[in-house]
């Protein structure tokens, strides 16, 4: 089972919360600082063009204060390239915790295969390319006038290559990252002390219940933050009770799984698009976390959620780009239209689509027992051990 490879490596739950802060410090603060030096170069050189002195030209208020004015001044290959560097440094933190702090090894916490499976990296890797280039199509048959031309031969080659090259280094940091190191590393957890899933799930349920109350209530923050907190504590209330009769229902996949799924989308929160959309479309990067998890359980492995993750991001760069999204490059496209999250914006990917490609996913690669996969007990090897031993023989 995928979760339970971490028990080849040292696996205690104050490794994971020091792991994970180390993961953090090197992705948001170390990984960024090239960026800033980047920025601050041109920021530098701008500013001494244009007559200003050095002081001047390195003065708080020159420097850009948002993500498109970045894009501006730095080029978007650039600015993608020096975002990338950032996971990129992320991706090295997290393969180095769990080698250093964990002793585990990367093929463990890739999968629980003999050997990675790379032809399963690129079946999830086409299949959303489909998927993608298909709905493409059909939002372009009806409504052409949204998207405007914006093919450029020597940026687009450029882009390419940034796409194809470095672009899987941030999809994958966030795979080994969500998908491996905090899954496996919570999932084998749950039994030690049953603080460790209700704070778990509480972290999980809280922000999805934030983002509908303001949804639909457009409450005031400090309003809405104690509403959310209180709903927040009579689930983990019930949850507590229920513990209390069946120990179980803490110690299950569905924990690592929700908690996995739902931080990988407040992750996003901070996008442009959210801003633009509204939290409403917190549903589809939370089902694009569900769907990755749900890829990962079932195939006892991350390889399908890295070709996925890194398809649909590199598919993203390089068809369509808009001036108000985080992924801004030198696309085929530019969508022109009106900033929407409508049904076939959001719910229709995550409710139609993400389904679809599971059921096709399940029937390539034969997946059976849905229920014991994602809502099971996480066994730990002794059990496991003893069930193999229960089993007759061939």
């Amino acid at each position: 089972m995928f979760i339970t490879q971490a028990y080849k490596g040292l696996h205690e739950f104050w490794r994971y919360i020091i792991g994970t802060l180390i993961i953090l410090l090197l992705w948001q603060f170390v990984g960024a600082i090239p960026f800033v030096i980047v920025l601050s170069i041109k920021v530098y050189l701008r500013g001494t063009e244009n007559g200003l002195s050095a002081m001047e030209a390195l003065a708080p208020e020159q420097m850009p204060a948002t993500m498109g004015e970045m894009v501006t001044l730095l080029g978007s290959n650039l600015f993608l390239f020096m975002m990338i560097v950032s996971f990129a440094v992320g991706l090295l933190g997290v393969l180095y915790t769990n080698k250093l702090i964990h002793k585990g090894s990367f093929l463990s916490l890739t999968t629980s295969r003999n050997a990675i499976d790379w032809k399963r990296i690129f079946v999830g890797f086409f299949i959303v390319v489909i998927f993608n280039l298909g709905t493409f199509a059909v939002g372009y048959f009806l409504a052409p006038e949204a998207l405007e031309w914006n093919f450029k031969l020597g940026p687009f080659l450029i882009l390419l290559v940034i796409s194809l090259l470095f672009l899987p280094l941030q999809t994958s940091f966030e795979e080994y990252f969500f998908r491996g190191y905090l899954m496996q590393g919570i999932g084998v957890n749950l039994k030690e002390n049953k603080f460790i899933p209700l704070s778990i799930v509480a972290i999980a349920i809280m922000p999805v219940i934030y983002f509908i109350l303001h949804a639909n209530f457009q409450l005031e923050f400090r309003t809405n933050l104690g509403i959310s907190g209180l709903i927040t504590s009579g689930i983990v209330f019930i949850l507590d009770r229920k513990s209390a009769i069946d120990p179980t229902i803490l110690h299950r996949k569905w924990v690592p799984l929700l908690f996995t799924s739902v931080i990988f989308g407040v992750m996003h929160a901070a996008n442009p698009e959210v801003e633009k959309l509204g939290y409403i479309s917190m549903v589809y990067y939370i089902g694009t976390g569900l769907i990755l998890g749900v890829m990962t359980l079932m195939d006892d492995g991350m390889e399908l959620a890295l070709g996925y993750h890194a398809g649909n991001n590199i598919l993203t760069a390089l068809l369509v780009t808009t001036d108000w999204s985080a992924l801004q490059t030198d696309a085929i496209f530019v969508d022109t239209s009106e900033p929407s999250a409508g049904f076939f914006d959001i719910i229709f990917p995550v409710l139609i689509i993400y389904p679809i490609m599971l059921l096709i996913l399940a029937k390539i690669y034969k997946w059976k027992n849905w229920k014991e996969k994602l809502f099971g007990i996480v066994d730990d090897p002794v059990s496991e051990i003893d069930e193999i031993a229960k089993m007759p023989d061939a």
